[in-house]
């Protein structure tokens, strides 16, 4: 099958199951799969104009309220978390659509660029797996198993300028929201550039360095994946239409993003449902390991 707008030629079952089986395996750690599925495009497709960035916001808008719907059905949305995400993302997904036209449209450099964040986000992962912390306790883990109610719903205890605090299987959390708005800031440039939405990227961050458990994170950052990327596919439309980006292709492929995104909602909401019963650190273990790959390979392309 042709896609006109991206000049891909792919069968039409081919991104539904590669964005399937993409996103039940990341959304577990709070992750869509755009990162993925970004140079599964560029590399393996072919698509490297700056239509891809929008085009992979649009199959987050599609795949990611799958997942949502499944951790907002379980009560394990911590909303002080989605909420300030989202803040502080929007503002830089706009700047890094911008960026991304004006200043990235040569396919090395964005592969290099790409390959930076890919490289980023692996470390964080690796980092992640290979160390104990609060989000590792058999205990949640085993309360989780044994399904959902009260004591494993997220209850959002106190709010203020300087801390948070939210309880979740009888334990009390707590991150600071400046802190947390001015990383999804930074976050969220990145992720308007790379065309992940942002709060992909700031997944690990919140289980690393904010040491939030998992289980709470994840339903956020999809959500502030989603909203940001709903803006970003809209900004990068108004751009096309002002022609701001001259004759460079910056509408997304909707054709081609929507068959992304049915694939990823579905296995956004399975992912999220297995979360409880799937080993978090080999899964992070393997997203590292892959992800890590994927930054060194397209980092040496570019000094080829």
């Amino acid at each position: 099958m042709h896609f006109p707008l991206s000049g891909v030629d792919v069968h039409p079952l081919v991104p539904p199951l590669v964005s399937f089986f993409v996103s039940i395996l990341t959304t577990s750690a709070g992750v869509s799969g755009a990162f993925l599925l970004l140079p599964f495009q560029m590399s393996v497709l072919g698509f490297v104009t700056p239509a891809v960035t929008p085009t992979n916001l649009l199959y987050n808008v599609v795949a990611i309220p799958g997942g949502v719907f499944r951790y907002f059905r379980e009560k394990r949305m911590a909303w002080p978390v989605a909420v300030t995400v989202i803040i502080g993302t929007l503002p830089g997904v706009f700047i890094g659509a911008v960026i991304r036209i004006r200043y990235l449209p040569d396919p090395r450099a964005i592969k290099v660029f790409a390959g930076f964040v890919l490289l980023y986000l692996g470390s964080r992962l690796l980092r992640e797996s290979l160390r104990r912390n609060r989000a590792d306790f058999s205990s949640m883990q085993r309360t989780l198993r044994k399904g959902s109610g009260a004591e494993t719903a997220v209850v959002t205890r106190s709010v203020s300028l300087r801390k948070v605090e939210y309880e979740f299987c009888s334990e009390v959390f707590s991150f600071n929201p400046l802190v947390l708005l001015a990383l999804a800031a930074v976050v969220g440039l990145v992720g308007g550039i790379y065309g992940i939405g942002g709060g992909a990227i700031i997944a690990p961050f919140l289980v690393t360095i904010l040491e939030l458990p998992v289980y709470t994170v994840a339903g956020a950052a999809l959500l502030g994946t989603f909203l940001t990327s709903v803006a970003g596919v809209g900004f990068f439309e108004m751009l096309g239409a002002m022609g701001y980006a001259g004759s460079a292709p910056v509408r997304p492929d909707y054709l081609l993003g929507s068959l992304f995104g049915v694939g990823g909602l579905f296995g956004t909401y399975f992912g999220a449902r297995l979360q409880k019963r799937l080993p978090e650190r080999a899964i992070r273990l393997l997203l590292g390991l892959l992800v890590t790959g994927l930054g060194v390979y397209y980092i040496g392309q570019f000094f080829r």
